[in-house]
């Protein structure tokens, strides 16, 4: 598969380093998503963390600060996203047992 090649807008790489920082996968697997090199992404990563202190910047017409209530929910969304990961290996676990 031929991957993007640039230039890319800054909204695209700041789309991409907040999908890196605001969630819970690793930058090779958001790149793969985007079709982009993992080592580009990286360096977006890198040179963002630089720039705002390891936050993600903030979405166009959003402000940077999050309420408490989006804080508690994301918090709470990575944990149920840890809870159906080790469920889904659990339940393969046992299917393999049963074979």
């Amino acid at each position: 598969m031929a991957r993007r090649k640039g230039p890319y807008s800054q909204a695209f790489k700041d789309e991409a380093v907040r999908m890196v920082l605001d969630g819970d996968r690793p930058v090779s697997h958001v790149a793969r998503e985007l079709d982009i090199h993992d080592t580009t992404l990286h360096n977006w990563v890198k040179a963002s963390r630089r720039e705002h202190g390891g936050v993600a910047p903030a979405a166009p017409g959003k402000s940077g600060e999050k309420s408490e209530r989006e804080l508690e929910l994301e918090r709470e969304n990575r944990k149920l996203r840890e809870e159906v990961a080790f469920l889904k290996k659990a339940a393969a676990f046992f299917a393999a047992e049963n074979r």
